[in-house]
């Protein structure tokens, strides 16, 4: 099915699919073998205007809203999740700034962010801080014109390869959960450096590190919001960010099948090919209507989520107000509950894809030579990163019994 809501968004995919199949393909298994980023990968992503399909034309965007960036995310997970994460993870880190920053700082880092040319990061997870974020140790203390940060993050996606960071920190400890805040810091502040670099079971393209900061000393104007808002802000991040997670879910189990049934045609047993088996058609029917039945899912979310979104970016720059409050005016749904459930299905779906197809495959899909053993440790991730399975559940019973 055509999911496109326009002829911009099926441009984007277009150019999104080239980027994948001329840039990703050739350098997808190299960088996963050596665990390396590709600053080539990133660089063609900027090219092709990838990075700013979701935010104003005002400030170097498309105007497209989470539909487009859901579906290049897809499009290109078709062939390398970690390759494409930049775009991912420099919206996520991007969106709490842009829903609550005020039209100065919308005017000095949107520009940026747009273009692809500064690349974003979002830093909430810490040691003993993962699916409770309301745990966290970092602090930010007010001095003066700044705020002075210590403490660390950890398993921060796009690492050392972002240039600005949003980093969630305690600015009132004793205020708990309401003494979240959200600061940007940018590369290269004094007192910020990176801690150890992770080694993992998948997503190895993209690098994956820890931040430390040390007396790190970040300008008042950085901060995002206004101070305990952090929570606020994360929590209206994810509403639109899992669906972005959810299409690169379909985008890998997409890609993954695709590799299975060009195996499958030409593998022989038993003097004809794997196939033409009733038991192997019946399994990739399965499976093929799961990712279909996310698209669905997906896609219905995002749409009617640029409904409000677009209107409440392009009011606040007329009116020089946030995206939050914009949206506030419009009293449009909570997303979270339908969030969780694509991000639930479709990394679900995901895992089950991959595995199933290694599997239909045989000896041949679990070596290195051939993709399929890729796809299946990357796949994990999905399940994991902003919000395990089982947070996406709280969430979804939560929103449930609220309704009830």
């Amino acid at each position: 099915m055509n999911y496109f809501n326009n002829q911009e968004e099926a441009a984007a995919v277009q150019r999104a699919a080239k980027v994948a199949s001329e840039v990703f393909k050739p350098l997808r298994a190299k960088c996963d073998e050596d665990e390396v980023y590709s600053p080539e990968a990133t660089t063609s992503m900027a090219e092709a205007n990838l990075f700013g399909l979701w935010l104003p034309k005002e400030y170097g965007g498309l105007g497209l809203g989470v539909s487009a960036l859901a579906l290049v995310l897809e499009e290109m997970s078709k062939v390398c999740i970690g390759l494409a994460l930049p775009v991912g993870t420099s919206a996520l880190g991007g969106m709490p700034m842009f829903f609550w920053a005020t039209p100065e700082q919308r005017a000095k880092w949107l520009p940026g962010l747009a273009s692809g040319k500064k690349l974003w990061a979002f830093a909430i997870s810490e040691a003993r801080a993962g699916s409770d974020a309301t745990a966290m140790q970092t602090t930010a203390k007010k001095e003066g014109d700044y705020y002075i940060l210590n403490g660390s993050k950890h398993y921060i996606s796009t690492g050392e390869a972002a240039d600005f960071y949003t980093v969630a920190v305690s600015t009132n400890p004793e205020r708990g959960a309401r003494g979240i805040s959200l600061i940007v810091v940018e590369k290269g502040t004094a007192g910020f450096t990176f801690g150890k670099k992770e080694r993992k079971l998948g997503l190895r393209t993209n690098p994956t590190y820890d931040l430390i900061f040390k007396d790190c000393k970040v300008p008042v104007a950085n901060l995002i919001g206004g101070e305990g808002k952090g929570l606020l802000a994360v929590q209206e991040t994810f509403d639109y960010s899992r669906p972005g997670i959810a299409a690169q879910s379909l985008g890998l189990a997409q890609g993954a099948m695709g590799e299975a049934i060009k195996y499958l045609k030409i593998r022989q047993q038993f003097g004809q090919p794997i196939i033409a088996f009733q038991g192997i058609n019946h399994e990739l029917a399965e499976l093929a209507a799961k990712i279909e039945a996310g698209r669905a899912l997906v896609y219905k979310i995002t749409s009617e989520m640029d409904a409000d979104f677009i209107l409440a970016s392009s009011e606040a720059v007329k009116n020089n107000t946030t995206v939050h409050d914009e949206l506030k005016k419009l009293k449009g749904p909570r997303w979270t509950k339908l969030s969780a459930m694509s991000k639930l299905f479709c990394s679900e779906t995901a895992m089950e894809v991959a595995d199933r197809c290694l599997t239909l495959c045989g000896g041949i899909a679990y070596t290195r030579d051939f993709p399929l053993e890729k796809y299946a440790r990357d796949a994990k991730v999905l399940q994991i990163y902003e919000g395990t399975s089982h947070i996406q559940k709280n969430e979804i019973a939560a929103s449930l019994i609220k309704e009830g």
